[in-house]
Parts: C-alpha cells; structure tokens; sequence
C-alpha cells in the first residue's frame, strides 16, 4: 500500500499516524505542503515531490497545518481521481464556518441560532436577534483565535468597528450565534467513518474551552444519543475522520457547534483509553482495501 501524507511539519499527531501505519507494515512517503507544485493543466502521472508519480498512490493523507494548502491540494488530487482522507469537499466545508452551518441546517441537527450579515450596520441587527450575550467568530480559523462574546451594545459596536477597521475581507464576513451557556465545558467526539470512536470533556474556567487554550481534557462516555448525533453531523459534511465539536445546553440537550477535518488528538487518546491513531489508519486501509 503506498499512503502520501501531506503534512506542513510533523507533529505530535503525525508522529503518533506514521507509527500506527508502521504498526500495519506501511510506510507513507512524507510531503511537505511548501514543496507541492501542481501542473493543474496534466494528470496525475506528473510526479510527486517524492519523485514517483501521484498515480501510484493508493490515497492520500492531508494533514496541513495550512487550511488553505490542504484544502486546494486535495482539489488537484481528487480531479485526478485520488482516494484522499478526508475529500475536498469536506474539508472545504468544515473549513468554512457558514458552510457547515448551512449543512447542518439543512439536514435537521440542532446547532447554536446563527445568523449572517455583510456590514457592521446589519451585524448590529443579527447580535441583537440572537440576544446577548452573543458570539462573534471568523468564518475560517482554529484554535478559537478571534472569538469574542459580546454581553451588550457598546461592546458590539467597538469589536464590529475594529473588525471592520483592521481585518481582512474575511472580518468583514459577520457570523454571529447566540451563546450557549454550557457547563463549564464541551465535547469533542471523534467520528472515523461510521463510528463514534472517542469522545472528551474539555473543561475551563474561561467560556473557550479548547484545550489549545487551556482547556482540560477528560473522558467523556459515548452514548448511544451522542453517537447519533455525532454520526448525523458527520455525514452532513461528507464523512470520514472527523472531529466533532458539541455543546449542552441548560436542558442537557446537544448541540453541534464545529467540525474539524485535519483534528488534534494529542491530548484525547490518554482520558479515553483509545489508540486515536490506530483507528484512523486501520480504517483507512480497510476503506481502501489494498494489502502492505
């Protein structure tokens, strides 16, 4: 089985794929985003920055730190009919906020009231539909970097002035969803095809709980109404190996709040007992179903 991991460096995730693929007899050939040139005009007998060509790969592995390498690499590898985890198609969704809002909404999966706007004027209005305390996020980014929750209308319009003001076009995209007041912590739930294989607590003092920012991680049970769920989100974006991130509300209920395509687990396998990795490459070898 030849496997092209596409990786911006080697991270601990990486670092923990490679070994669970070694534990399978694979090896993939490592490549570094920053040394893929595409002749969009050929095919894929065009070689690789391994020097093989891109047709003798049996599937692609796309872990880019850079949403936007990642994303359009695997546009190119799928044109050309490459097997690739996870698909354009998802990754271009999950990595679009209003994407995924729009999928989940139109497959029925309850997620925070959100609403869209394009000027600070209009955005004023949707803060003040969804009430306050509300959220404000980027349609794109990670690491819960640029979120802010706004509690009344003087701190609306100073974050919707700056926004305007200093960010890039994509700022100037207002998403905005009310503000689920969760119980000091979120889940992430970890989909591999059609399997909910782990779940966790991220616990914090602050509201943002990603364990980027500080948020503790613990195991969180999987049950048969989280699964559901889980696996409806995941396969409203397309499916694969998915991160899903959830929110409960005062009645207990669930909410689906993101979805990662490229996840971290790092700091998942030890609170729930369960080898991420592995999973994710036993699956994949078994949906591509070619031998080492």
């Amino acid at each position: 089985m030849r496997v092209a991991l596409l990786v911006t460096h080697i991270r601990a995730e990486e670092k923990l794929l490679l070994a669970a693929f070694n534990n399978r007899g694979v090896s993939p050939d490592i490549m570094l985003d920053r040394e893929l040139n595409f002749d969009v005009t050929a095919g894929a007998e065009q070689l690789a920055p391994s020097g093989i060509a891109w047709e003798t790969y049996d599937v692609v592995f796309e872990r880019c730190i850079s949403t936007s390498r990642g994303m359009y690499a695997l546009a190119v590898l799928n044109s050309w009919g490459l097997p690739s985890y996870n698909t354009y198609e998802t990754a271009a969704i999950c990595s679009d906020k209003l994407r995924t809002s729009i999928a989940l909404a139109r497959h029925g999966i309850p997620q925070p009231h959100t609403r869209l706007a394009f000027t600070p004027k209009s955005a004023m209005t949707a803060i003040e539909d969804v009430e306050y305390p509300a959220v404000l996020k980027p349609v794109t980014g990670s690491w819960g970097r640029l979120l802010a929750r706004v509690h009344n209308r003087d701190s609306a319009e100073a974050i919707l002035e700056h926004r305007q003001t200093l960010g890039d076009y994509n700022h100037h995209i207002y998403y905005v969803q009310e503000y689920v007041d969760k119980p000091g912590r979120d889940i992430r739930a970890f989909v591999v095809g059609e399997r909910t294989i782990a779940a966790i607590y991220r616990a914090s003092n602050h509201w943002i709980t990603n364990t980027a920012r500080g948020g503790m991680a613990s195991n969180c049970p999987v049950t048969a109404t989280l699964h559901e769920i889980c696996l409806r989100a995941a396969r409203a974006v397309g499916g694969g190996i998915l991160a899903i991130d959830l929110l409960e509300d005062a009645a207990g209920n669930y909410v689906v709040n993101e979805i990662n395509h490229t996840m971290e687990f790092r700091n998942s396998s030890e609170p729930t007992g369960v080898n991420i990795a592995q999973e994710v490459v036993d699956f994949v070898i078994e949906r591509i179903g070619v031998t080492a």
